[in-house]
């Protein structure tokens, strides 16, 4: 049978049905016999040009609505939405979503219309997540008081010349009364850090390592001493809930810890020197891929701009738990989505490596942008080593060249890996090409 022949068979059904007529009625006002209608209507036999302009005459009946399963994005489009986890059990496959397509096609229709319709959280109330992710994006992740400011701590602590974690430790101790402890893992079930203000210390997981112990003591100590520039900023965002509000008031003070372990100029001038080599980064500022990833994302200083990255977290099961479009203008892909080619979810396969990709996705109705993407996986502080995130840093690829771990790679979109529009309504065939990231060491 030709890959063009028209199944119609549920649609001539409903029409019959809406007309009140027997096969062998309407057969009769078709010029076929009833036996050849009962075959159309099972799908046995495509709707002939000839029948269907005697359907169009006889019958107030739209042609469009023969090709009801375009809407939804076809067979590939169901298949996207039956590829959700919730589904995983009942391993449908390809065959099975044809023949609920072609056997019933408006019930296909009304299946991925609740799935669409679900997978936002929208009940009336605003989206906590949602409302900081807005209001980081007003600020393109760069706010100047915070790094002018830990630039001016890091001056006079002279964390260039020192040891970051004796100079902070110090500084919370000298200034604040505030001493540091490791404590046995037994002794902080289920945490990571804790200040214990009648005890006068700010108390640290042994299962910490050492990146993470010095973020936790430069995220006390910005909270100590910008806590005014932090209320205002948190008190500016006007968000609508306390849950909202603590989450800003939690990725800010994050901000500010790390633009103190990584100053604003003094880290600029390090990624044009080694044309952001990222392992060379890690190590001159003893910091984790996470913590270098998520600073990268703010260099947008007037006059002293660094490169326009994004950055995401993704957890073991392909969910993304975190985003931030720094000043890249990248769209937020929405819930759902799972991009299986994309470097992120090989990097699981690859530990502690760097997988380096040029992608493509489309984003809206608009074309699709070109990304050059960096990907690695990392331990959850404090947790067991089975325990680990995927992170990702995405630059637009005409800014790449610029790379260190571009080198090598084509940049020509041509060579880049499609990845449809990042969406369960994506409809598109080919996003799931096979990944294709090189290892950098």
């Amino acid at each position: 049978m030709s890959e063009n022949a028209l199944l119609a068979g549920p649609s001539l059904r409903r029409l019959r049905k809406r007309e009140g007529l027997t096969q062998a009625a309407m057969a009769a006002a078709l010029g076929i016999s009833p036996s050849y209608l009962n075959l159309i209507e099972r799908n046995q036999r495509p709707l002939s040009a000839r029948v269907l302009v005697q359907v169009i005459e006889r019958f107030d009946f739209d042609p469009q609505s023969l090709r009801e399963d375009e809407a939804i994005g076809g067979v590939d489009g169901l298949a996207r939405r039956m590829a959700d986890p919730r589904f995983g059990d009942l391993a449908i496959d390809r065959e099975e979503i044809e023949e609920f397509i072609a056997a019933a096609p408006q019930a296909a229709a009304a299946f991925a219309r609740l799935y669409d319709n679900s997978q936002g959280v929208d009940e009336g109330a605003p989206d906590p997540a949602r409302e900081v992710r807005d209001a980081v994006a007003r600020w393109k992740n760069h706010f100047p008081d915070l790094d002018h400011a830990a630039e001016d701590l890091s001056d006079e602590l002279r964390l260039a010349r020192g040891d970051i974690s004796a100079a902070l430790t110090e500084r919370l101790r000298e200034t604040h009364r505030i001493s540091v402890r490791i404590l046995p893992a037994e002794v902080m079930p289920g945490l990571v850090h804790r200040l214990d203000l009648h005890a006068r210390q700010l108390q640290l997981s042994e299962m910490l390592p050492g990146a993470a112990r010095r973020f936790q003591i430069a995220r006390q100590v910005a909270t100590f001493e910008q806590r005014d520039a932090i209320d205002t900023l948190v008190a500016g965002a006007r968000l609508s809930s306390d849950e909202a509000r603590d989450r800003f008031r939690e990725h800010v003070t994050d901000y500010a810890a790390g633009a103190l372990l990584m100053p604003y100029r003094r880290l600029l001038r390090a990624c044009e020197q080694t044309g952001y080599d990222l392992p060379v980064l890690l190590r001159r500022f003893a910091v984790s891929f996470d913590q270098l990833a998520q600073r990268l994302t703010t260099l947008q200083r007037v006059g002293e701009r660094g490169l326009p990255f994004f950055s995401a977290r993704f957890g073991r099961t392909g969910r993304m738990v975190h985003f931030s479009a720094g000043a890249s203008a990248a769209a937020y892909p929405l819930d759902g989505a799972r991009w299986p080619a994309w470097a992120p979810y090989a990097a699981f396969e690859s530990r502690g490596q760097m997988l380096v990709q040029s992608v493509t996705f489309g984003e809206g109705e608009g074309a699709p942008r070109h990304w050059f993407t960096i990907a690695r996986t990392v331990e959850v502080d404090g947790a067991a080593c089975s325990a680990r995130r995927a992170i990702v840093l995405g630059l637009e690829a005409q800014f790449a060249s610029e790379l260190a771990q571009a080198r090598g790679v084509s940049l020509d979109p041509q060579d880049a890996v499609p990845l449809g529009i990042g969406c369960p309504r994506c409809g598109r065939a080919d996003c799931l090409t096979p990944a294709t990231g090189r290892m950098v060491r």
